[in-house]
């Protein structure tokens, strides 16, 4: 491996962050369990124990082959990010890298996630204020299970390997680190490009999920959208259309705020909040709210796409599963506008003091 000669104004004297230990090391013990699994035949979160198996791509994999390759993947990663911190590759070897480390990131942030860790967060804010209730009438240890646990944790090391490899990426390319600057602001990432085209993406990104609730408001309503007359009375029954409910006001709330994207009020506080009013709205605090949904809402889509029932009639093809049908468009675009946000707000570099 070579060194790449970064131009002149980089930083790169910085002492290195706790990101890539983190990484490896969250990559590492998750490996070790895998590997531990494959060894005793036991604890594998995936298998024909998880109820939500087939509702994944994980279905494609045989149960018994599942840990060996969760635990050669993780533990591979993990080497990946080490290496990462000492050296710089070039040519094809970096793309190679680069390439796998990036697969294994869409594997453990998209591809294993599934609908549920999605779904537990539209869930979240019923399930705590209900909880010293008794409603809803959930067994808790139903909803909180090893698999979900491990899908959690699948999401949080993808997330934490794409922050390792895009440092790396942009360091090999001679960029800045922090902020990706190569000295040369134009084309579509500069504020006013980022300004157009992030408009339609916000658009976008902000109806999907209002067709999405509004199913959902429906049967609230008593509307049997998509679904038959007896469907919904065993919904309406069980308690069912307020988890529908929960679900259609938490895609409200997040169509509404990707409008802020766009709006003064997504820069600076508005006048009615005391104590903030006037104030600029940090940007990490909407864009990593907006990446995670960003992130949840394409796996779901598109491991919701990937079960051959959804194609039957009557699920996937009614009223009530087609909105799943737009959920990657949805995480697409709205990580798109989350990403001209962020062009558009960023400040000077600290690191290269470009900007």
């Amino acid at each position: 491996m070579t060194n790449v000669a970064l131009p002149e104004h980089r930083e790169t004297t910085r002492r290195p962050g706790l990101l890539a230990p983190l990484a490896a090391g969250w990559l590492g013990l998750w490996g070790l369990l895998a590997l531990v699994a494959a060894g005793t035949g036991t604890g594998y979160p995936f298998g024909v124990d998880d109820p939500h198996r087939d509702s994944t791509l994980l279905r494609l994999l045989p149960s018994e082959a599942g840990p060996p390759f969760f635990a050669g993947m993780l533990l591979t990663a993990a080497a990946l990010v080490l290496v990462s911190r000492r050296s710089t590759p070039t040519g094809p070897l970096r793309v190679l890298l680069l390439g796998y480390g990036w697969a294994v990131a869409f594997v453990l942030a998209v591809v294993v996630p599934g609908v549920q860790v999605l779904a537990l967060l539209g869930y979240a804010p019923m399930l705590l204020i209900g909880a010293p209730f008794g409603w809803p009438p959930v067994d808790y240890a139903d909803v909180f299970t090893w698999a979900l646990t491990a899908r959690v944790a699948a999401l949080v090391g993808g997330v934490l390997l794409s922050g390792v490899l895009l440092g790396w990426q942009r360091r090999t390319a001679g960029c800045c680190v922090g902020c990706g600057r190569d000295g040369t602001d134009r084309g579509w990432t500069t504020p006013a490009a980022a300004a157009r085209w992030g408009r339609w993406a916000v658009w976008i990104a902000a109806v999907i999920p209002v067709g999405y609730a509004l199913t959902r408001f429906a049967w609230l309503a008593g509307i049997p959208l998509g679904l038959s007359g007896e469907e919904l009375a065993e919904l309406r029954e069980s308690g069912g259309v307020w988890a529908g409910f929960g679900l259609g006001a938490f895609a409200t709330v997040g169509s509404v705020l990707t409008l802020g994207l766009v709006q003064r009020w997504g820069e600076r506080f508005p006048r009615w909040m005391v104590g903030l009013a006037g104030r600029r709205v940090p940007v990490r605090l909407a864009v990593i709210p907006a990446t995670a949904v960003a992130v949840l809402a394409t796996a779901a889509g598109l491991n919701a796409l990937s079960v051959p029932e959804f194609w039957e009639s009557g699920r996937g093809l009614s009223a009530a599963g087609a909105p799943l049908m737009f959920f990657p468009l949805w995480g697409l675009a709205l990580g798109a506008a989350t990403y001209a946000y962020h062009l558009r707000r960023r400040r000077v570099c600290g690191r290269c003091h470009l900007g």
